[in-house]
């Protein structure tokens, strides 16, 4: 896996992440991957961190698997929250694990915000009590004296800042003023700061997609089908005969939420299909757009279905390039 055998401290830090919006073919192509590069996955989906979805969320199957070892999939129970900050801290401890193996950390998932924040080696410290009373005042101001107000007040803190944001942007405003309030530094100030610091880990990344964009439309709409007929439904009335609802962070997931408004009376079934394909082509181009700001990622795009094996050569390509070579 290290180039000419030698595990220097960076090498050791290598890690591989493929990504991508959804029914691009992630899974299947981290398991081929995996299986060259002596590697074991390393989940990063934001939904399947929860036992028992399972259709709705298209985890990978063990038949899927093929051998190789996933980790940070059914690791909480869809009646408790689930942050990035928890993703991190246990992801974290994976892949440390896995590099001192000797094996590489192949990171798949489509949830842009949990790889960034694992390869960035992120830390979510405790909120204070003077933080939280801090943030309450603000958002109080907020609703209080109006968003144009605390804006024009950030603006004499920070002008820079203030000219990308809105007087509706109420969470960035508000984070804005805490941080200089807390640390006396704007926050482009500490955005900058942060911006030096290296990341945890050297990540070779590789992203897929379609040439053509309707390509990519028409497997998600036909992943949703096949997810209807597997037994979505049936799933997600499981899941709520278990207690759960709207207030579950698990609940809020793309394909529950909208079968959820079937059992409350508010959606047909067909409409209620027909909501899940429409939010999910939204959330894949809002992945495609998050992506689309890192100029270090090597794309893959397919023609009208994945050829697995073409870009398996891709990526070994792409891990080469990065200091990663087979055993």
């Amino acid at each position: 896996m290290f180039e000419d055998g030698k595990k220097t401290d960076t090498d050791r830090k290598k890690v591989f992440v493929i990504t991508g919006p959804t029914a691009t073919g992630k899974s299947a192509l981290g398991v081929l991957l995996a299986e060259i590069l002596n590697g074991e996955i390393v989940s990063a989906d934001s939904m399947q961190v929860y036992r028992g979805m399972d259709i709705g969320t298209a985890k990978v199957t063990k038949e899927e698997m093929n051998g190789i070892p996933h980790h940070m999939i059914d690791v909480a129970d869809p009646d408790e929250p689930y942050s990035v900050a928890r993703y991190v801290e246990e992801a974290t401890v994976v892949c440390e694990d896995l590099i001192r193996q000797n094996k590489l950390p192949v990171i798949v998932g489509g949830t842009g915000l949990y790889i960034d924040s694992l390869i960035a080696g992120r830390t979510f410290e405790s909120r204070s009590d003077e933080e939280n009373r801090l943030r309450e005042e603000l958002n109080l101001r907020y609703e209080q004296q109006g968003g144009q107000n605390l804006l024009e007040e950030l603006r004499t803190i920070d002008p820079t800042r203030a000219e990308k944001l809105f007087p509706n942007d109420k969470k960035r405003i508000v984070r804005a003023l805490e941080i200089y309030y807390l640390t006396g530094k704007t926050i482009t100030e500490h955005d900058l700061e942060t911006q030096k610091i290296p990341p945890k880990y050297d990540a070779v990344t590789v992203a897929l997609d379609f040439k053509n964009r309707e390509d990519l439309y028409k497997r998600i709409n036909d992943r949703v089908d096949k997810m209807v007929e597997s037994g979505l439904f049936k799933e997600v009335e499981g899941l709520v005969n278990k207690g759960l609802n709207t207030e579950n962070t698990s609940m809020q997931a793309i394909g529950y939420k909208e079968v959820l408004e079937y059992f409350q009376g508010t959606a047909t079934c067909q409409e209620a299909i027909e909501k899940i394909k429409q939010e999910s082509r939204r959330y894949a181009k809002r992945q495609l757009t998050w992506l689309r700001r890192d100029s270090q990622i090597n794309w893959i795009c397919w023609d009208k279905d994945p050829d697995l094996f073409a870009g398996l050569k891709e990526c070994l390509s792409a891990a080469e390039a990065g200091g990663i070579t087979e055993l």
